[in-house]
Formats: C-alpha cells, sequence, structure tokens
C-alpha cells in the first residue's frame, strides 16, 4: 500500500529532531557551514525517499539517519580537498611580514553555535568538545574513512559493529582506521580527553576581559591574557605565528595601521567565545572587519584563528555595519 502524505508528515516529525546533531556530524567531516548543511539536507531527501525500507529491527532510526549521512559525506569528500588552518599548512611567519594571502586554498571555517542549538534542548545531543577549531581542523589530516570512523567511534560512541555496518566494511577494519586516526591526532596534541578547558562561563570572562583591553587599544592588557605558547592565524592569509611578543607586535601594527576606535560583538563558534570586530568608518558608522574564535585554557588564551571572509559572515548573519 502506498504510503499517505499524512505518514511523510509523521516521518519528517520523527526525522527533525535529529537535525542539529547530523549538523555538526557533516560538519566535523566537510569543515565546511554551508557544505554541511547542503548534506544534511540530501540526507532528509534520502531518508524520506527510503523510508518504506527502514528497518526498526536493524537498529535505531538515529543510526540509520547517521548511515545516510556518512555515506553521503564519504560521497561529496571524493571530489573534495581538505580544509586546513594555516597553521597546519605552512611555516611560522614573522609577525610585522606582509599579509600574504591565500590564493586558491579552500579554508576550514567555524560554525555558528547557534545553528546546532548549543546551549538549547535541541542541540543537547551535540558534543561541543569534537567542534573545537583545533580539533576539526587536525580531522581534515585524515582520510576521510578515518575521520568517519573516529566520530562514530569517539564521538558518537557507536560500537565497533555499530561503526562497520555504517561503514559497509568489517570491524577489523573500522579498529585499524580507528587505530591510524587516533596516532595522528595524539602526534597534533588534540585528543578530546587531554584538554583541560576551564568552564563555559570561565572562558567567556575570560574574552570579555580581552574585549575590554581590545577597545582600550591596551596591548600590555591583551598581552597578559595570553597563554606562553598562544597561537594567532588569519585565514585567508598564510601568517600565523606564536607566542605572547610575536602576538603584541601583530597587535600594534593592527591599531597603527585600522585605528583603535573598534566596536566587538560577542558571539559564540564551535563551542568557543567569539566576537565580531567593527572599526570605525570613515562615515562614522563601524564596519565589519574579522570574526575572532578563542581557545582558552587555564594558562590563558591559547589560540585565536581569525576570519575575514565573506561567506563566514553569512554564515553568522553579521551585518556589514553598526552604528556608533
Amino acid at each position: 500500500m502506498a504510503a499517505t502524505i499524512g505518514d511523510m508528515a509523521d516521518f519528517e516529525r520523527r526525522l527533525e529532531p535529529y537535525r542539529p546533531e547530523l549538523l555538526a556530524h557533516c560538519y566535523r567531516m566537510l569543515g565546511s557551514v554551508h557544505d554541511a548543511e547542503d548534506l544534511v539536507q540530501e540526507t532528509y531527501l534520502r531518508a524520506l525517499r527510503a523510508r518504506d525500507r527502514y528497518d526498526q529491527a536493524r537498529g535505531s532510526l538515529r543510526t540509520w539517519l547517521y548511515r545516510i549521512a556518512t555515506n553521503a559525506c564519504l560521497t561529496a569528500l571524493e571530489s573534495r580537498g581538505h580544509r586546513p588552518l594555516p597553521s597546519g599548512m605552512v611555516a611560522e611567519s614573522e609577525p610585522l611580514q606582509p599579509l600574504v594571502p591565500g590564493g586558491e586554498v579552500t579554508w576550514l571555517q567555524p560554525v555558528p553555535d547557534a545553528l546546532l542549538h548549543l546551549g538549547d534542548p535541541a542541540g543537547a545531543a551535540v558534543d561541543r568538545g569534537s567542534l573545537r577549531l583545533a580539533f576539526v581542523a587536525a580531522m581534515q589530516h585524515l582520510s576521510a574513512r578515518q575521520r568517519a570512523a573516529l566520530i562514530l567511534r569517539e564521538v558518537l560512541a557507536f560500537s565497533a559493529a555499530e561503526t562497520a555496518d555504517v561503514l559497509g566494511t568489517t570491524v577489523a577494519s573500522v579498529n585499524s582506521s580507528l587505530q591510524r586516526a587516533r596516532a595522528r591526532l595524539d602526534e597534533a596534541g588534540v585528543l578530546e580527553d587531554q584538554v583541560a578547558e576551564p568552564t563555559q562561563a570561565e572562558q567567556r570572562a575570560c574574552v570579555e576581559r580581552y574585549m575590554a583591553a581590545f577597545e582600550r587599544a591596551d596591548i600590555e592588557g591583551l598581552k597578559r591574557l595570553l597563554a606562553h605558547d598562544v597561537v594567532m592565524e588569519m585565514p585567508p592569509m598564510l601568517n600565523w605565528f606564536v607566542g605572547p611578543e610575536n602576538y603584541s607586535r601583530f597587535m600594534g601594527w593592527v591599531f597603527d595601521k585600522a585605528g583603535t576606535s573598534w566596536r566587538l560583538v560577542l558571539v559564540a563558534a564551535n563551542g568557543q567565545p567569539a566576537f565580531a570586530a567593527y572599526r570605525e568608518g570613515g562615515s562614522g558608522r563601524f564596519e565589519l572587519h574579522t570574526l575572532q574564535v578563542f581557545t582558552v585554557t587555564a594558562a590563558g588564551i591559547s589560540r585565536n584563528t581569525v576570519f575575514q571572509e565573506a561567506e563566514v559572515f553569512r554564515a553568522f548573519g553579521l551585518p556589514a555595519e553598526i552604528a556608533r
């Protein structure tokens, strides 16, 4: 008997609660908000078309959806390169050397917390730690199937047998992919269980102090908030550098070139504190300059990833100007 419109509507209602976690999953795999949204939409279309073939005896609806989403991501990655950050691509720069555009590089993008419903019940199943920019950037250096195996096993807590079923392979193959993936992430020092972070409130408070110092153009105040091994990088520029001295020298250059009149708007990205920076323009209004995403540890701010791409600004819904 053919499915009725009511049957389809009911099935769609059953699928909808999984959207935020599936979006997070596709983002971890692809490193792009836009691509992740497209792949989630494709997952839902495939699921609706195949709803009569869903067999509850084989597994939960959630597992079935992850099978569809993961295989859609694997297919997409066959025609896409990895999305790096500058620190994973080129050697460290001098802080005052000219900014070097990355040319045709397709960069890793941040994801808005609001898009994943982080902080409300709809996003309760989304794991914040596995969204950190450093973690997602490291994932870009794994093969597509290694990424999938690690996310399914370590982030989503699927069993080896469930993961093998999703990937259409054997448990031995899954375990081999997982071992290689963990070894690569261990080398990069970004394994989730190795990161000791302050609470969300403490991280936000640290970044708010940074924002206050930034708006005062207080370079020494900024410097006091930095960890000894702080990294700043600025896609789509290739430049990046390490350490409070280099960081403060660069910020001195920024204030010299771009002025000291700024307005900062607190946002959230990748489960981390972030802000949009607006500098005063000729009209007296403040013009969108960058989106900055921070990693905060017990030692202070350990990473600031500064984005200056229109596609990133659109994903966060940032206005081009704000009033004085």
